[in-house]
């Protein structure tokens, strides 16, 4: 979701309900910590309790591929007021995976687990560290070693998007794979993939037996699908739709004046 769940988008899409919480865009985390101003840059939030307007938290989404500078990037984002903070192992981006970082790290389970141990170390107990994953990279054969790597680190929860790196976007998700992989852990999945209405989002739930859900490109073709899965509410109409696009590009031009 990179360069579309900005700071204006999170304001637009929660500001219509239904939302536990949002993540920012990927932070990435390369060889120092980085300076505050960077984390005000990717999460304004930070200025107001860590909250959108509509009083949603927003985690801190971190990528990276080494443990201890993860952790200290964690600890400062909270020092600066995180609610949460959320950890990317499912970028399928080639730039990204030709760096090591993202999805290439389903790789090597162990690297997983050692950057997550040391965020959650890094970072107060009360502190929710989420991790997103993909069902792996090549294939799906590390998927519940994964799983099982990030649990016994310490995660609160784990996102598990249903599809390899390989597999990118192209239908089907497999959401029977997450049945599988909460088979074999103990805390709370989130099941995402493929969600566009709120039929998928039932479907989803039944197949992969998670009843929470997370949603992202679904919730950029329908801005209130969120309220429509949860709520019954009628989709938003195309005229609704075009005025969140004004004022999103509103959202904008106030951030230009501001930088």
């Amino acid at each position: 979701m990179e360069g579309v769940i900005d700071f204006a988008m999170r304001e637009i899409l929660t500001g219509l309900g239904g939302y536990d919480h949002a993540v920012t865009e990927f932070i990435r985390i390369n060889d120092h910590l980085l300076p505050n101003k960077t984390f005000y840059k990717y999460a304004p939030e930070l200025l107001h309790g860590g909250n959108t307007k509509s009083g949603t938290p927003v985690y801190i989404q971190l990528l990276g591929q080494h443990p201890n500078l993860m952790a200290e990037n964690a600890r400062r984002a909270c020092d600066l007021g995180a609610p949460g903070i959320d950890l990317n192992f499912g970028c399928p981006a080639k730039t990204v995976n030709n760096h090591k970082g993202g999805s290439i790290l389903l790789r090597e389970p162990d690297t997983v687990n050692k950057i997550v141990t040391a965020v959650r170390a890094a970072v107060p107990n009360k502190t929710p560290v989420s991790v997103k994953m993909r069902l792996g990279y090549d294939d799906k054969s590390l998927a519940i070693e994964n799983a099982k790597a990030i649990e016994e680190a310490g995660a609160t929860f784990l996102a598990i998007h249903a599809r390899t790196k390989q597999e990118a976007y192209r239908p089907p998700a497999h959401w029977n794979w997450i049945a599988k992989i909460k088979r074999e852990i103990n805390i709370p999945l989130v099941a995402n993939g493929d969600i566009w209405s709120k039929i998928d989002a039932i479907n989803c739930q039944k197949i992969s037996d998670c009843q929470d859900i997370m949603i992202g490109r679904g919730g950029l073709a329908l801005p209130n699908l969120a309220n429509v899965i949860m709520h019954d509410d009628q989709p938003l109409s195309w005229k609704s739709a075009c005025q969140l696009i004004i004022d999103y590009s509103k959202y904008d031009r106030e951030m230009d004046v501001k930088n």
